[in-house]
């Protein structure tokens, strides 16, 4: 049996506002990433913090719906929610609620021994500009021989010191397995190029580094690696971007959890799979994570209406 990966990070409540109305998705960064490994067959649990309260009540019913193991952090100001408005070309704009400004994870034993039982760990939307939360995140990696990817995942609305989330999410990065960056990660947080954060990251330790373009596609590199790959062209419109990045990691996750390529052609396959997975994935609206093989029976232009 395969060991299950886990995910520390965000678990939300997504509200998506535009011409066409209101409707809600359960969401989150980490959360999309534990429930899409979850259906490319790994089974994951998410450390995240969740309300008692309605919201947090659809956020479980939903993990179990995949089977996720959710180690829940209670909040006192209820469950996170992001309301995003989107704009014409399918990119959403975030404003938060208090509770997802405030969020903070309980590293207790039942999260230390989950780290530490791991076959894998995945960090994503984490607090990195609370010192004391990196700290405990920081320990608990360390009391694990599972190897952890990245994903920083800044969000300007969450954002409260720009300077003190680089020294926390730096402070991981040398002994990290893979650390995904993208554009917006790159201007949000170091005014600079995808290309030269990449170079950075690289220099700074990281194993793999996984940079994700838009849609210019995405570029992987490790030690002597570098491969890059196209965003996969796939019948019907794009209807949502919203869950691209956190597809391709938890693409790239699935097959690190099983064992680390070493060559071109497997990390070259393994970048592949991320870009086919972010685009079936960009074919429906929000951010549950699709196959390509979602798309073979449907009618693609109704997809998203």
């Amino acid at each position: 049996m395969t060991e299950r990966v886990v995910v520390v990070g965000d678990a939300l409540i997504d509200e998506l506002r535009d011409d066409a109305g209101v409707r809600e998705f359960v969401g989150g960064a980490a959360l999309n990433v534990a429930v899409g490994l979850a259906r490319l067959g790994i089974p994951s649990a998410l450390i995240a913090m969740v309300g008692d309260d309605a919201a947090g009540a659809h956020i479980r019913s939903y993990l179990d719906d995949f089977g996720v193991e959710l180690i829940a952090t209670p909040s006192p100001l209820g469950s996170s929610r992001a309301v995003s408005t989107r704009s014409s070309t399918g990119e959403p704009v975030y404003v938060f609620n208090e509770a997802a400004q405030g969020r903070r994870i309980h590293f207790g034993d039942a999260e230390r021994a989950a780290i530490r039982d791991a076959a894998m760990v995945a960090v994503s939307c984490f607090p990195f500009d609370d010192a004391a939360q990196t700290s405990e995140l920081a320990d608990a990696l360390a009391a694990s021989t599972a190897p952890y990817a990245i994903d920083p995942n800044p969000r300007s609305g969450m954002l409260s010191d720009r300077a003190e989330f680089v020294r926390g999410f730096e402070a991981l990065v040398p002994r990290s397995a893979l650390v995904k960056v993208g554009e917006d990660d790159a201007a949000l947080l170091y005014g600079q190029t995808l290309d030269a954060l990449r170079d950075h990251l690289v220099g700074l330790g990281a194993s793999a580094v996984l940079a994700t373009q838009g849609a210019s596609g995405a570029t992987l590199e490790s030690g002597e690696v570098v491969v890059t790959r196209p965003v996969s062209t796939f019948a019907g419109r794009i209807v949502d971007t919203m869950g691209a990045g956190d597809a391709a990691l938890a693409a790239t996750v699935a097959v690190m959890a099983q064992g680390t390529p070493s060559t071109d052609e497997g990390w070259g396959a393994v970048l592949q799979s991320a870009m086919d997975v972010a685009a079936a994935t960009c074919r429906f609206e929000g951010a549950l994570l699709r196959t390509p093989s979602a798309l073979q029976s449907l009618d693609l232009d109704s997809i998203g209406t």
